[in-house]
């Protein structure tokens, strides 16, 4: 209701006069930066809290992420997503969602290293252990750690960095023989190259601040789930799920049946541990999303220019890149991927750490910084960043070496990139540190 000009103050004035905006139709998503939302009635307040219906405040849902939500829900084939703030918070909150103090995880060994801290020193903390895989192309290596208190496998579907492809559909299977999810961080691939979902995958989860948003802007997370809960067959392994609420109230089973594991996220996980998106951050992973398919591919014709170049370099030892012939998962990327091969890999220059350095502290186009899937190439060091609190053995393991550099190629023009490699290259060279 607006208040009369004249029957309140300047002060209140200011607060409500005019409030009502005129309706229209915009095109583009429109920005609900609002921390809440108004109800009509008394009795719409009590239906929003006793039902979930419509928005009451944006860290239980707000329009613009509910928009995004859906169309990513729909990128990946899925029945649901969830918008978070962050990739991290992706991955914790569907985490969470399925387990628990005395639960256990198998996740692959070949994932991104905060991934990896979250399941060494979070989880473990608040009573869920995991084990890895190291062969992650083996179906019999996930089955062999599975036990009767797994609640998911977890893997990527591009593995950071050593792309290694996994193979979806296998370790699926492995997951519903036990009636468990099989989890797939899809930030390397995205969906213009593979829909895990499709494959037999329950859940996906994205660091939307890379290859969705696209510019290096903001930060972002999501979690599709395929809606595929078997409530009849798997739901004993899952009782926060199945069983009544506090108070007596209806489980979320009951009331979401085989979309269970997201509403469960969406009601429970996310809005009481707090990693609630900006709605402006929303909007930006949107406006991203709609040229997603243009830059993948772009980046994607890049990176294998630009891989095929090194590879060809003699100051480069070596080159972890799935769309070369030489990778050992080529045949499976082809198998698994949609016309291309993603455009983050590593390559390993002759001479150690001190050749990394030199070509680090050389390029000019690509920009130094940790962070993947923008518009531009980048450039970081592993074993001093990203991998550092790791053992040389197990830096190793990973294809992290001393003169390993990761590299997310952009949508330059590729004959600038590979000018800016061999200007830098040639001070490996004539350094002396090629041996």
């Amino acid at each position: 209701m607006t208040v009369p000009a004249d029957s309140a103050q300047f002060a209140t004035q200011a607060l409500h006069a005019t409030h009502a905006v005129e309706a229209a139709t915009p095109r583009a998503t429109p920005i609900y930066l609002t921390a809440g939302f108004t109800f009509d009635s008394f009795d719409e307040a009590a239906a929003h809290f006793d039902g979930g219906t419509g928005f009451g405040y944006t860290r239980t849902g707000n329009p613009t992420v509910r928009a995004v939500e859906n169309r990513l829900a729909a990128l990946e084939s899925g029945a649901d997503a969830l918008l978070v703030a962050s990739g991290q918070a992706a991955v914790v909150t569907a985490l969470l969602t399925v387990a628990g103090a005395g639960d256990h995880l198998v996740a692959s060994t070949h994932i991104y290293e905060g991934s990896r801290g979250l399941f060494l020193d979070n989880l473990s903390r608040l009573g869920i252990d995991t084990d890895f895989v190291d062969d992650i192309a083996d179906p019999d290596a996930w089955r062999a750690l599975v036990r009767p208190n797994t609640r998911a496998l977890f893997a990527e579907s591009i593995s950071n960095a050593r792309n290694h492809v996994l193979d979806v559909a296998s370790i699926a299977r492995v997951g519903d023989e036990s009636g468990i999810p099989l989890i797939v961080d899809n930030t390397l691939a995205t969906p213009a190259l593979i829909r895990p979902i499709e494959s037999g995958a329950a859940i996906v989860v994205h660091s939307a601040s890379k290859f969705l948003a696209g510019h290096g802007a903001v930060l972002g997370g999501v979690i599709v789930d395929s809606g595929r809960f078997d409530v009849s067959r798997n739901g004993h392994l899952f009782p926060h799920l199945v069983l009544p609420g506090r108070g007596g109230a209806a489980s979320v089973a009951e009331r979401h049946g085989s979309a269970s594991r997201i509403a469960y996220a969406r009601e429970v996980v996310a809005p009481r541990f707090g990693p609630t998106p900006s709605p402006l951050n929303a909007f930006l992973i949107g406006q991203g999303v709609e040229t997603l398919a243009l830059r993948v591919e772009r980046q994607s014709e890049n990176a294998l220019a630009v891989a095929r170049w090194l590879a060809s370099h003699e100051t480069v030892e070596s080159v972890d890149y799935a769309g070369l012939e030489s990778h050992p998962d080529h045949a499976r990327a082809i198998g698994q991927l949609t016309g291309s091969h993603g455009s983050v890999f590593t390559f390993t220059v002759r001479g150690g750490e001190q050749a990394a350095r030199r070509v680090i502290d050389a390029v000019g186009v690509f920009t130094h910084m940790t962070h993947i899937g923008d518009v531009r190439s980048l450039v970081l060091h592993p074993a001093t960043t990203s991998h550092t609190l790791l053992t040389p053995a197990q830096r190793a393991q990973l294809g992290v070496h001393p003169g390993t550099l990761r590299v997310s190629i952009g949508i330059e023009d590729p004959a600038d990139l590979i000018s800016d490699l061999t200007q830098a290259l040639s001070l490996v060279r004539t350094k002396g540190a090629v041996r």
